[in-house]
């Protein structure tokens, strides 16, 4: 039993644009190597939907939350375009609550990758060059900073990337009953 094609390819490609976009953001967030290849191949893939949102002025801190707002718009288009194929209607409530929750939950699942592949890297190649692994550094290293204010590492061993797995998979629980 499987799932029909077509809802396979438009939750697919709905997913991939808003996963490129909440990366965006939390690469900016992070403030994290403008220059990187990867870095600017996600600048260029959100650039076009991305003007009219950053033209709403929606900065806090410094921080341009337009790509979170891109992200919610594309799992609201995403989840809307499933449920009128399937013949459901239309339920906005619903799926406003279905995008907000599954931004959160990409936005924790990046992390969660990030941080098992930044720990990997970490043994494997230390001080790669290499643009993939110097992206993962960049998005895990303020969260590893800030769990080490209050884990220190123990006998030269890092706790961080454990603390923050644990974390989210904790919140990922909690969120799973609201994803679709």
């Amino acid at each position: 039993m499987g799932q029909d094609p077509i809802i396979i390819i438009v939750r697919t490609i709905g997913e991939i644009f808003a996963f490129i976009a909440i990366l965006r953001f939390l690469l900016q967030a992070v403030k994290a190597d403008y220059y990187n290849p990867i870095s600017q191949a996600v600048v260029k893939i959100t650039q076009v939907p991305m003007a009219p949102l950053q033209k709403m002025g929606l900065r806090i801190r410094g921080l341009d939350f337009s790509p979170l707002l891109l992200a919610f718009f594309v799992k609201v288009l995403t989840f809307a375009l499933i449920f009128l194929y399937l013949g459901a209607g239309f339920p906005l409530p619903s799926i406003a609550i279905f995008s907000v929750v599954g931004v959160i939950s990409n936005i924790l699942t990046i992390l969660f990758w990030a941080t098992i592949g930044s720990v990997i890297i970490s043994w494997v190649a230390p001080g790669n060059p290499h643009p993939a692994p110097q992206i993962l550094l960049q998005l895990t290293e303020p969260l590893y900073a800030l769990v080490r204010k209050v884990v220190p590492p123990i006998g030269g061993l890092d706790l961080s990337p454990i603390v923050i797995l644990l974390g989210i998979q904790l919140i990922q629980s909690q969120l799973a009953r609201f994803l679709v």
